[in-house]
């Protein structure tokens, strides 16, 4: 009896042995790679954001947001230095701020840095507010809403940061921006009555008042220095409060790539107008000279790239359609010869298009009028030559066909009473003359009539 527990207990202990040796290599496997993993989650990536928010920022901010894993990335920092920009492209931006899954801090650096109008939304929306020594942030006020409504006369104007929109519309959306900016400031629990003053009153803070007042949680010299500060601080993270753990994190620079920086370029409004310009006079010169090649291929590439660009772009539609029309009358003009008229109508179109083209709110993202006067100005030099071209081209001589032979010069080969033959610009033609001519008479053709010639002598 005792001799079989002995032999069951070996036959278990090596059923076993395979199974201990599994777990002990596992072990060590996790011992080896544990430490590679987390040393992979130890970095904090850094996006620089410089300049006006726009579609390319957009696309460049939410690309990196939601290629950020929180198995890899401990923080996302978005270095922040902007005038304001698209109400649309914020959105975008603050959208995924919000559905990020790794903390995004915003950092108003360095200092001289701003985070004006759309950049303050930026920053109420970000899990950490933080602002470098010599920053500002507020004016959250939209572009066309910012001076109050002239007064009655003799009733004193309101200070103009207690002013009101009068019109309906305007109203409208300063409430809407109101109401935006404070349940972000809910969101995080920031100073919400504030920010009804940054978009009411274009209110705006320096980096130690911003503090005190709670609109920002730190200030920081570098990205360093914040790390350290917001170390095991509790922020709200995808809708959950979680508690960070920055101290030690690797630094990554992600800078905006060459797909960002040609996005800002064909985005920019007067670098899409005069693409769009181009295009449409490469394929009609390419359609008034067939075989050209070079106008179309350069025509066809500027307008696509101009139509992608305008379709980023807050247009007026009307507007775009004004400038189609005053193009197209430009073109007509040249075919009809109305002796001006619908050319100038379609200066005016062109003019009046470019203008009311773009309504976005952002001085950034405005046509430059100095761009659309100097371009109406070429445009109407452009046309005048055209035409002054074209009667030019009435006036001279045909130098081919049947109309070419009248007024050509010769002399007469051969003749026999009223007809004979004439030599004309090298060949031999019949001729005929009123008069009897003598071999070697030089004669003028005042006539063709099919292989004929009526000539008179010189």
């Amino acid at each position: 009896m005792q001799s079989d527990l002995m032999d069951s207990s070996r036959r278990r202990s090596r059923r076993s042995l395979p199974s201990y040796l599994l777990g002990g290599v596992l072990g060590a496997m996790l011992a080896v790679f544990m430490p590679l993993l987390d040393a992979q989650a130890r970095r904090a990536v850094v996006l620089n954001v410089d300049g006006a928010i726009g579609p390319a920022v957009a696309d460049y901010v939410v690309r990196e947001l939601e290629a950020a894993s929180p198995i890899d990335t401990g923080l996302v920092v978005l270095r922040l230095d902007t005038p304001g920009g698209l109400d649309t492209s914020m959105r975008e931006i603050i959208r995924a701020i919000l559905a990020s899954p790794v903390p995004v801090a915003v950092y108003v650096a360095p200092s001289g840095s701003r985070a004006a109008s759309a950049g303050t939304f930026i920053i109420y929306a970000s899990a950490i507010a933080a602002m470098a020594p010599g920053t500002n942030l507020g004016a959250a006020t939209p572009i066309q809403l910012a001076k109050p409504p002239p007064s009655p006369a003799g009733r004193q104007e309101q200070p103009p940061e207690k002013a009101d929109p009068g019109d309906a519309e305007s109203r409208k959306a300063v409430n809407d921006a109101v109401a935006y900016l404070r349940s972000l400031a809910d969101l995080h629990g920031r100073n919400a009555d504030w920010a009804t003053e940054a978009v009411r009153g274009a209110a705006s803070l320096p980096a130690l008042e911003a503090q005190k007042l709670r609109v920002i949680d730190v200030i920081a010299d570098d990205v360093p220095d914040l790390l350290r500060k917001i170390d095991g601080r509790a922020a709200i993270v995808g809708g959950k409060s979680v508690r960070l753990a920055t101290a030690g994190l690797d630094v990554v620079t992600v800078n905006p790539d060459w797909r960002t920086r040609l996005l800002a370029a064909i985005t920019n409004p007067n670098v899409a107008y005069l693409l769009m310009l181009l295009g449409i006079f490469g394929l009609t010169m390419e359609l008034m000279n067939p075989g050209a090649i070079a106008p179309g291929v350069v025509g066809g590439i500027s307008l696509l790239t101009a139509l992608f660009a305008l379709n980023m772009l807050p247009i007026d539609y009307a507007g775009a359609g004004l400038v189609l029309l005053g193009l197209a009358f430009m073109v007509a003009e040249v075919f009809i010869g109305s002796f001006g008229v619908i050319g100038a109508g379609g200066l005016v179109a062109l003019a009046l298009g470019s203008i009311i083209m773009f309504r976005s709110n952002a001085l950034e993202y405005r046509l430059s009028l100095p761009l659309v006067a100097a371009t109406t100005i070429v445009a109407a030099g452009f046309l005048i030559l055209v035409l002054a071209m074209i009667r030019h081209g009435k006036r001279r001589r045909v130098i081919t066909g049947r109309e070419a032979m009248i007024g050509a010069e010769g002399e007469t080969v051969g003749w026999q009473g009223t007809n004979g033959r004439v030599q004309v610009k090298g060949e031999i033609w019949l001729a005929q003359a009123d008069r009897s001519l003598q071999p070697g008479t030089r004669i003028r053709v005042v006539a063709r009539k099919d292989l004929v010639l009526t000539v008179e002598p010189i």
